[in-house]
């Protein structure tokens, strides 16, 4: 183990750890700089069993008995231990979800490599929020989604709070950031699948009738928390697909409305 003790919160060697709960400031800097945080020891054992590479670990010394074997692993990695109100002062907060790591983001994966051999995948526009997006992830996870794709301004899946809240799926689940939307629909219909787009219309399937065409391929293209799908999206997609309501609710949370099409359209 390769211990350094923390006396000073600004102490140069942790600013990967700082002012955590800037969320801007974090979605800017984590993927400029190749990193994202690893939060809680659990999701911190789902990232290297995944095969991500921590290049530092951050906690107290109450938690060292429990990554002892985490730590023996990686003896070059540098564990920085420091008392509980030093580490508030680096991260902005209280760490009562054991030790952090900082994370080597892992090289981005190629389309087409993500689509080979997918059946059922989901498409996200713009979903900012990343609880929902962290709950989608586990949803796919769950429920037979085999790839997630992202639009570009989607919230970033590696994120402490998706991370967190997806339970560390977000390392399972094969995901890709798209660079061209929403136009790159047209490589996934190029591939054979069938892309439905969740939205309220009057062309609008039911969510069943969807399920029951049995499409070998499908992509459920779900859109933003405020707004739904954009009309240039829905324009692209081969239909779009609603899930049924009683009267007086006209729809659901992104992330519920996602668990219940996953479900619906699972393959057996």
């Amino acid at each position: 183990m390769s211990i350094h003790r923390l006396v000073d919160p600004a102490d140069p060697r942790v600013s990967d750890y700082t002012s955590l709960t800037d969320t801007q400031l974090r979605r800017r800097r984590e993927p400029a700089e190749g990193l994202y945080i690893a939060e809680s020891t659990k999701v911190l054992r789902r990232a290297v069993d995944a095969g991500h590479t921590p290049r530092s670990f951050f906690l107290t010394d109450k938690w060292l008995p429990d990554l002892q074997d985490l730590l023996d692993s990686f003896p070059d990695v540098p564990a920085y231990v420091g008392t509980e109100h030093i580490l508030e002062q680096i991260t902005g907060f209280h760490l009562h979800r054991g030790a952090l790591a900082a994370m080597d983001r892992p090289r981005p994966l190629a389309l087409a490599d993500v689509l080979n051999g997918a059946r059922r995948i989901a498409v996200l526009e713009d979903i900012v929020d990343h609880t929902n997006l962290g709950a989608i992830f586990r949803s796919a996870a769950a429920l037979g989604v085999d790839a997630v794709l992202i639009s570009p301004r989607c919230a970033d899946p590696l994120y402490r709070r998706a991370i967190r809240v997806s339970m560390g799926v977000v390392f399972q689940v094969p995901w890709v950031r798209l660079t061209d939307w929403p136009t790159q629909l047209a490589d996934l219909q190029d591939a054979g699948f069938v892309v439905a787009g969740l939205a309220l219309g009057e062309r609008s399937v039911d969510l069943d009738e969807l399920s029951a065409a049995r499409h070998e391929r499908l992509a459920l293209v779900l859109g933003t928390e405020g707004d739904g799908l954009t009309q240039a999206t829905l324009d692209l997609a081969d239909q779009s697909v609603q899930i049924p309501m009683r009267a007086g609710v006209d729809s659901l949370n992104v992330a519920a409305a996602s668990a219940v099409a996953f479900w619906e359209c699972r393959l057996s």
